[in-house]
């Protein structure tokens, strides 16, 4: 018999979410794997379901994941949960699907709730277009260059973020991205004390800075509009003749090497291979 794996797609927050599919899918597997089994014990022990659980997170992968590989070859079935919302987003799932696609395993995927669509649906911003950036980086440089690097991105903005994490967050998105830009706080989604706080970013700064949260965030920012865009652009610096100093230039401004080749590629209408001879010869030339 072949075994197969099941990422099982679980409640957000409310119990009654979870689908049809999904339970009979938990019902029939061997073993469950769960990001946290404290948590996920309280969902089984709900639909009445009684399987083997074992945990599979970001700190056992390196050895749950040949563990589920072997599960599997055996002829075993496995279903997959994380804490909330769909393994694999924003969470180790996606290097067990990467694994399971080098080894040439069978796997499938049970559809279910996700915290950033519900929080995009309900944010009152565009939703046709949008990018969803998962949790910003916990070095406050680190998290800076990130956003600068969004800071033109004209599609909707969403992320993740831990409440203790918040106020920080809001005060780089304020001074990067400007004040005026409007935003949504999306919390506890799904559950008794859902909340959805809608204005500014300097005025959801100004609001959380006194009122520290609670719970589950998703945060979503417009993106920047045509008018904004255009001034941005008028008020940019000429751009550098040279090759290298173009490239300089960008990573100055928070870009990584990667991004900016590209990004000078793009404004000059070049191949990035161009661009990448060019920094190497002159990385080359300084070592001589």
């Amino acid at each position: 018999m072949e075994g197969k794996l099941y990422l099982c797609g679980t409640p957000i927050g409310n119990l009654e979410d979870i689908t049809y599919r999904a339970v009979s899918t938990l019902k029939a597997c061997d073993v469950v794997f769960a990001e946290d089994t404290r948590h996920s014990v309280r969902l089984l022990n709900h639909l009445e379901i009684r399987k083997p659980l074992y945990s599979y997170h970001e700190h056992n992968m390196e050895t749950a994941g040949p563990e589920i590989v072997r599960r599997v070859r055996e002829g075993e079935t496995v279903a997959l949960v994380t804490d909330a919302g769909m393994p694999g987003i924003s969470d180790p799932g996606e290097q067990l699907v990467a694994l399971f696609i080098e080894e040439g395993l069978p796997f499938e995927v049970i559809p279910g709730v996700t915290a950033f669509t519900t929080a995009l649906v309900g944010s009152g911003l565009k939703t046709g277009q949008f990018v969803f950036e998962g949790f910003l980086s916990r070095d406050k440089r680190q998290k800076k260059k990130h956003v600068e690097r969004l800071k033109n991105e004209w599609r909707t903005l969403i992320f993740y973020e831990a409440p203790h994490r918040l106020k920080e967050t809001l005060n780089i998105l304020n001074t990067v991205l400007g004040g005026d830009r409007q935003a949504v706080v999306a919390r506890e989604l799904t559950k008794r004390y859902e909340e959805y706080r809608r204005d500014s970013l300097s005025e959801l700064y100004a609001y959380y800075s006194e009122q520290p949260p609670k719970g589950e965030i998703v945060l979503l920012v417009e993106g920047i509009s045509q008018e904004q865009l255009s001034a941005e652009q008028e008020a940019a610096p000429d751009i550098p003749e040279n090759l290298y100093d173009h490239y300089e230039l960008l990573c100055r401004q928070g870009l990584d090497g990667k991004a900016a080749m590209k990004q000078v590629a793009s404004a000059r209408g070049i191949k990035k291979s161009e661009v990448y001879a060019a920094v190497l010869a002159h990385k080359t030339s300084d070592t001589l």
